[in-house]
């Protein structure tokens, strides 16, 4: 199995004096994976995903993303990437055919061809006729969804996502997750993190806990529950959680 992204030795602080935010941090994401990204408000999850993106400088460390180094070749890592930020940052003033179209450009996705993934993306997040609304109109959870069709628009092998489920109605909800996981099969790799216990344990193949920037521990969710059906994940964490 080839790795989609690798994080190997990660440190990063905001401030030559302040504390590591992230500290040491080791963990890689293989085609047909999805691996959740674990942690309390403040425990370096959102921090970890903006250095891998290429976001924010770090400290110490690499990122490779589909064998191409953030720091060494950062536009051909990037193109293999998409990413969806907690906050949902996108051009409001913007359409959302507009939006699309715009990172269709930017990822030079052909015309016939994203015309069909346009489609195909709709039946999954169904923004229905809001698509050709102002984004400044749309609520949170539609900016939500805008931001999730604008980062698979080049079907990019490594999807990365803060938070994904925040905002989403049930049924996106749902469409999101049964999309992730028809997603992982076709090849590619999912990095995402969250605090819904439930999700990730039914979603995600790997997990890794992350606590004070510094990682805890990574378990292979798929083998401890063949083994063992009745292990409380939520327990688990929150045990971890209160060291």
């Amino acid at each position: 199995m080839s790795e989609v992204v690798k994080v190997e030795g990660l440190f990063k602080r905001y401030g030559k004096h302040a504390p590591w935010a992230v500290e040491d941090v080791s963990f890689s994401v293989g085609e047909g994976e999805i691996v959740g990204l674990l942690g309390h408000n403040g425990a370096g999850k959102s921090t970890t995903l903006r250095c891998l993106e290429g976001m924010i400088p770090f400290d110490k460390g690499s990122v490779s993303i589909c064998g191409r180094d953030i720091v060494r070749e950062p536009v051909k890592a990037k193109a293999n990437m998409g990413f969806v930020t907690d906050d949902h940052a996108v051009f409001v003033k913007m359409t959302g055919v507009q939006y699309l179209d715009f990172m269709a450009d930017i990822y030079k996705v052909p015309v016939d061809v994203r015309a069909v993934r346009m489609k195909e993306l709709e039946e999954v997040f169904a923004l229905g006729d809001s698509v050709q609304n102002l984004i400044a109109s749309y609520s949170h959870g539609m900016r939500q969804k805008i931001c999730m069709m604008g980062s698979l628009i080049h079907r990019p092998k490594l999807w990365v996502l803060d938070e994904p489920m925040t905002g989403l109605d049930p049924r996106t909800m749902k469409a999101v997750k049964d999309f992730m996981v028809q997603y992982a099969k076709e090849g590619n790799g999912i990095l995402f993190s969250s605090h819904a216990l439930d999700t990730v344990a039914k979603l995600c193949d790997r997990v890794v806990l992350i606590r004070k920037g510094k990682q805890v521990s990574s378990l292979n969710v798929r083998e401890i529950a063949a083994k063992n059906p009745d292990f409380d994940f939520e327990e688990y964490f929150l045990s971890h959680e209160s060291d």
